[in-house]
């Protein structure tokens, strides 16, 4: 491990899970990720060896079954995942904003049903905001759940779930309107719902089609779908902590964090460009000497290392913030922001380093090139995420 990225005041525990993960990383990910990318295969022995370490539980506590570690502990790993194939790590970014919120927002029964096994892998979580044409624009949604009896009936298309297929479980946003009256704000009027599905494709429960993969460009092998409900009954007790009108927060909560993962992996595709651009100039010669020694690839290098550490170092920042208990949006998403755009830009500083190789399939900068870009678009768009940054410095700096 090199100097970048360096953490400093982890406890032992915490080192120990880092260099278990970093180990499992090198040995288990980076030799077979760009063969499995480009076959758009699922890393299926990648997630069972994830699964025997613990990950999948990481923040769930110990009481049902999980390790109990903080906000930082997981965003690191996600950092070493990401470093490896950025996919696995949206594997289980997903899967942990769904246990994340039964966590801190479902009742009792739901804690005990769905956390000790989503702990164990057994259980995998997908959720569900953004739906065809609406973007970021969440509090317009218009898949609804109607109350009939002790069951809702929901109906609507979702868009863009990571694991729609192969998840089990489906924290869905949904408007519910019954009770409140007509000039009550949108976000007020929503509620997740927790869908427990087989994974797969097709009509995967009754009332309930996940179509198929959606072809992209990168961010391949993790499947993205569409969802659509059409009658699907869901019993009262899946409300997510048993009220409804509280989706909205619920599903806000779990983007927060979730965007310091996003960061976490912007600065694990970052390093591991960094990585592959200072390996790549010291064996390339052009005009008798090592590229590295010309002073325009050292100045590249310079500029990467500097973004790659002061990515780390906002990223490390926020997730320390939400462990104190105090609300980290203005930093999560200070983070979710710098860490994208310096991604996408370390990584564009090492393929010109690689030259014509890096337009080559054979050379894993070219993997990255094209990941890359969904980390400014996911979790929320840089837009919005200046936005949101834009609101809160307004806030804290009032006249």
């Amino acid at each position: 491990m090199g100097r970048l990225a360096r953490t400093e005041g982890l406890t032992d525990v915490q080192r120990e899970i880092l260099s278990t993960v970093r180990g499992f990383v090198d040995k288990e990910i980076i030799p077979v990720a760009t063969e499995l990318e480009h076959r758009d295969e699922y890393p299926t022995r990648i997630v069972e060896g994830l699964k025997d370490l613990g990950i999948f539980g990481l923040m769930i506590p110990e009481e049902y079954g999980g390790l109990g570690e903080s906000l930082l502990t997981y965003a690191l790993c996600v950092e070493e995942i990401a470093r490896g194939w950025m996919s696995v790590s949206g594997i289980i970014n997903t899967h942990f904003i769904v246990a994340y919120m039964i966590k801190q927002h479902g009742t009792d029964e739901q804690k005990e049903y769905f956390l000790p096994r989503m702990a164990a892998g057994e259980v995998r979580g997908a959720f569900s905001m953004s739906e065809p044409g609406l973007g970021s624009d969440v509090s317009a949604i218009t898949t609804k759940g109607v109350r009939d009896g002790d069951e809702y009936v929901l109906t609507g298309q979702k868009m863009w779930l990571t694991n729609g297929g192969t998840s089990s479980l489906v924290a869905v946003l949904c408007r519910t309107d019954e009770g409140h009256p007509e000039n009550t704000a949108p976000h007020r009027s929503m509620t997740t719902f927790l869908v427990e599905k087989e994974p797969g494709f097709g009509e995967v429960r009754p009332g309930l089609t996940i179509p198929g993969k959606i072809e992209k460009m990168g961010y391949k092998g993790v499947d993205t779908t569409e969802m659509i409900l059409d009658g699907l009954r869901v019993p009262e007790n899946r409300i997510l902590g048993g009220a409804t009108g509280r989706g909205f927060y619920q599903m806000m909560d779990g983007v927060e964090v979730g965007r310091v993962n996003v960061a976490a992996r912007g600065c694990g595709v970052a390093q591991r460009a960094f990585e592959l651009g200072i390996s790549y100039a010291q064996q390339r010669h052009t005009f008798g000497k090592p590229i590295a020694q010309h002073q325009a690839i050292q100045f590249k290098l310079a500029e990467m290392a500097t973004k790659v550490e002061a990515a780390h170092a906002l990223m490390v920042g926020a997730a320390r913030k939400k462990d104190s208990g105090q609300r980290n949006d203005l930093e999560a998403g200070m983070a979710k922001y710098l860490a994208s755009e310096y991604c996408k830009e370390v990584v564009e500083d090492a393929f010109r380093i690689h030259g014509g190789y890096g337009f080559s399939k054979e050379y894993e900068i070219e993997r990255l090139y094209r990941e890359a870009p969904m980390l400014l678009i996911g979790e929320g768009t840089a837009e919005i995420q200046k936005m949101i940054v834009g609101r809160r410095l307004l806030e804290e700096y009032k006249l």
